[in-house]
């Protein structure tokens, strides 16, 4: 049976064309999207989502007219679920975009929407013996530190062709270097590593973008008893650490099992994984 999307607050079925050759987004990446996860009929870290989604169009200088809410936003995506009879475990995202125009054509500035649902699927990895990802750097471009670099924009080159490169040398992902050759965050992920039972990431200014459950885990950690500290990582860092994991709001937490001819152990990766579980149940 063929699904359903939302596209401005209707539902339509899937094949239909609700966007124009000169759609900005199609043309430009110009927008953002988020990618969430519901269980049983809940939007997991709703709160963070929304709140990263409309800070992101603010700063993309959106016009966000009143009825554009989370409240309706959720609505929006629970009936879907209901209308995809994907309540159970589900998958979402959630494309905000500009209306039509070239470049220099920003009469319009308020945003349009489109919401997609699917079933929450299994992500397969390349495991090392220890079960962990492999990973290793994506070697052919750089992302640069700005005030966009922490938005999940619609343009999204550069995470696609470090994800191209991963699946092609065999790799469970790959981390993206900033301008500077420092790790600024994974394809599909923010990085965390442990170092003498201390958690570390790379603060958002190092280039990564926000990722939602990167911030959960840094509001939450203190209060579990850990020492989190953002700081910048380097390769020789990751050589040295003694955990790695990769966080996102529809995978989790995945453990890094090795890097290059480094492994890693994943003691206090497993309790933190917990926590987030603790959650997300």
């Amino acid at each position: 049976m063929p699904g359903y999307f939302v596209h401005n607050g209707q539902l339509f079925r899937e094949g239909k064309a609700v966007i124009s050759p000169d759609n900005r987004s199609f043309r430009y990446g110009d927008g953002l999207f988020e990618t969430i996860r519901i269980i049983n009929g809940n939007i997991l870290l709703k709160e963070l989502h929304f709140e990263r989604l409309l800070r992101g169009m603010k700063l993309l200088q959106f016009d966000i007219p009143e009825f554009f809410t989370a409240a309706q936003l959720e609505e929006d995506i629970i009936s879907l679920c209901t209308k995809n009879r994907i309540e159970k475990a589900a998958v979402i995202r959630l494309v905000v975009f500009r209306s039509d125009g070239g470049i220099y054509d920003l009469e319009d500035m308020r945003p349009n929407y489109i919401i997609q649902g699917m079933a929450l699927q299994r992500y397969p990895a390349v495991p090392d013996d220890n079960g962990g990802l492999v990973v290793d750097v994506y070697p052919d471009a750089s992302k640069a530190c700005n005030i966009f670099s922490e938005v999940k924009s619609n343009n999204f080159l550069l995470y696609v062709m470090g994800a191209m490169y991963a699946r092609q040398k065999g790799l469970g992902d790959c981390f993206i270097l900033n301008q500077y050759g420092r790790i600024a965050d994974a394809t599909v992920a923010n990085i965390f590593w442990i170092k003498n039972e201390q958690i570390h990431t790379p603060p958002l200014s190092e280039g990564g973008i926000a990722g939602v459950t990167r911030k959960f885990l840094l509001q939450k950690l203190p209060g579990a008893g850990y020492t989190v500290n953002e700081k910048a990582l380097k390769v020789d860092d990751i050589l040295s650490a003694d955990e790695i994991f990769l966080t996102n709001a529809v995978r989790g937490i995945r453990i890094v099992g090795k890097f290059r001819d480094q492994s890693y152990s994943s003691t206090i990766t497993k309790e933190v994984r917990r926590l987030l579980m603790d959650e997300w149940t």
